[in-house]
């Protein structure tokens, strides 16, 4: 990142909303800026789905949340990772242009920066420091995916649900989530009827408060202890590999995206 001190780039504002793209130095920024699009997202936009070529990079900027979902043949869909501006979705782990496994899907609308697949690849060939960067990243998502996986097999319900809106919150920074319980159902891969028990007994415990459209938490500090430990693993890897931490606020704030993994 930009000293303090340090003159702002002329496409430094263009970065601004997304910690990934916050971490580039100048001359990474350089081989993007003339290829971002800035857009809108509204809530419920399908990026892209399985099976389809995945063209384009979409970063999250701000509160613009996306979420990636395995879906079943009879319309169930289950979250595997959920993404907002500490990172991007598309073309990250491969290089692009390839059938997408799962789909990707706007639940906080806002805007993004969108990427043509094929020029991420060609920059990350033309920068060390920018693949990297990208590489660490993906490995941050690789193990937010596995470890959903390891969380949807062996968790209970109620841990799974704290576990799902720490990490909504870390995306948003607010503790006030615009969440229904519809959409968390979808999310946890289960019924709405069985989710309003499990979030009235959460309620109960003093924990979160349930409002139509909106689900705030409020003792984080008591729900990050009750959920379950793949929250504070995944937190932990971000940390540890990226060079990114989770606030006690709930928002992520980079460090050192440039440390190495053995530093």
């Amino acid at each position: 990142m930009n000293a303090p001190d340090e003159p702002r780039s002329p496409e430094g504002g263009l970065f601004e909303g997304n910690l990934l793209l916050e971490a580039l130095d100048t001359n990474d920024r350089a081989l993007l800026a003339p290829y971002l699009e800035r857009g809108h997202r509204a809530r419920g936009t399908v990026l892209f789905r399985a099976g389809e070529d995945v063209s384009h990079v979409t970063f999250p900027l701000n509160q613009t949340t996306v979420t990636l979902v395995s879906r079943m043949r009879d319309g169930r869909m289950v979250e595997t990772a959920t993404v907002g501006h500490e990172g991007a979705v598309g073309g990250v782990v491969s290089n692009g242009y390839l059938p997408a496994f799962s789909e990707a899907v706007v639940q906080v609308s806002g805007s993004v920066l969108r990427l043509d697949a094929e020029r991420l690849t060609r920059a990350r060939a033309a920068s060390p420091s920018l693949r990297d960067l990208f590489v660490r990243y993906a490995d941050c998502l690789l193990a937010q995916v596995l470890q959903s996986v390891a969380c949807n097999a062996v968790h209970p319900i109620e841990e799974r649900c704290l576990r799902w809106l720490l990490t909504f919150q870390d995306r948003l920074g607010t503790p006030v989530l615009p969440v229904t319980q519809e959409m968390l159902a979808e999310m946890l891969g289960v019924r709405r009827t069985y989710l309003t028990g499990v979030l009235g007994a959460l309620q109960r415990r003093g924990l979160i408060s349930v409002r139509r459209g909106q689900i705030t938490i409020l003792d984080r500090a008591v729900a990050e202890q009750s959920a379950c430990e793949c929250y504070g693993k995944v937190r932990h890897h971000f940390r540890t590999v990226l060079g990114a931490v989770y606030a006690e606020s709930g928002a992520i704030v980079a460090v050192d995206p440039t440390r190495r993994h053995d530093d």
